[in-house]
């Protein structure tokens, strides 16, 4: 499952080949020796696709909304990529595949890349390999990147460190609109949709989300559209995709455009240092005499936690552990 040499592995992507991306991806997602060296040579290619958050509560209609915005990108000539984040197995660790199943209908289509992907334990809605398989799409020459999120309530809110736009997706009928609103995800929203809006309860779902923005203290330069769509009938999919379009306009010109490709950065830089940082501790914890030891005089409350977990950030930085 290894390439050549990273320069050629990275050139065969570049220049489209889906079985070497698909191969690349799969490394990536499984940590494979090897797979950073040909991302590195990726990154300098990347930045050029659009990527957009599609995030909301299970049953909000997530998948459905993102198939017809595939079908709208392809009618105009656009490549797409697609990346489903699924619960994972609680038996293999991988994704159940529920989401990808609904987009079967582009499965032969050549411009159309779906990718699912399994959380592992991750939290925020996103699989710890998003961000690079973003890159691999990228660079693969996708004009749009599509990220439908695991849909786990308030705690989704890694994509908007993620996407360029983020668009939040509700219906009504799921009970108390309100605290859906007070929740804390519908603040990471460049867009609203109410979905599924030929339901009762629409026009009372988009009062209050208008409610909400009128307590604003300061109106943002951005304030978020909220827009009706029945995406099971394609009903509102153009208008979504255009104000998907006005919002990357705005932040063209928007003074806090760099600050969000800023933030974006620093928060891919720190969950790559974290991972290391915690696969290195667990090793040492697991893999050395002294990590044992101090497990187990923790245990036996010989040792506090605290003190526990600062010798083992020490030590673990400084041992050198065999693969």
């Amino acid at each position: 499952m290894r390439f050549a040499s990273p320069q050629d592995a990275a050139a065969a992507i570049l220049a489209g080949n889906v079985r070497a991306a698909a191969r690349l991806m799969r490394m990536l997602d499984d940590r494979i020796d090897g797979a950073t060296d040909v991302l590195r040579q990726l990154y300098p290619h990347t930045g050029r696709a659009k990527v957009i958050g599609i995030t909301g509560n299970p049953g909000s209609g997530k998948s459905t909304l993102t198939a017809r915005l595939i079908g709208h990108y392809r009618k105009l000539g656009m490549r797409v990529g697609v990346l489903a984040v699924d619960p994972s197995s609680p038996f293999s660790g991988g994704a159940i595949l529920g989401d990808r199943i609904r987009m079967m209908e582009f499965a032969n289509d050549s411009n159309v890349f779906i990718r699912s992907l399994a959380t592992r334990g991750a939290l925020g809605g996103l699989s710890r390999s998003t961000n690079d398989i973003i890159h691999v799409l990228d660079a693969m020459g996708h004009d749009v990147v599509l990220i439908e999120t695991v849909g786990v309530g308030q705690d989704e809110i890694d994509i908007v460190r993620t996407a360029d736009t983020t668009v939040v997706v509700l219906v009504p009928g799921l009970g108390d609109d309100i605290q859906a609103i007070k929740a804390g995800i519908l603040e990471i929203a460049d867009i609203f949709v109410v979905n599924k809006a030929d339901l009762d309860g629409a026009d009372r779902t988009i009062g209050d989300l208008r409610g909400l923005q009128t307590l604003m203290g300061v109106m943002p330069d951005w304030l978020p559209p909220i827009l009706r769509t029945v995406a099971a009938r394609s009903e509102g999919v153009e208008a979504l995709a255009e104000a998907i379009d006005k919002h990357a306009e705005f932040l063209k010109t928007s003074p806090t455009s760099q600050v969000r490709a800023q933030n974006r950065a620093a928060f891919a830089i720190g969950g790559l240092v974290r991972e290391s940082v915690g696969h290195n501790v667990d090793a040492w914890l697991r893999q050395t005499a002294a990590g044992r030891q101090l497990v187990a005089d923790v245990t036996a409350r010989r040792v506090d936690p605290y003190l526990a977990a600062q010798t083992a950030l020490t030590q673990a930085q400084t041992t050198r552990l065999l693969p």
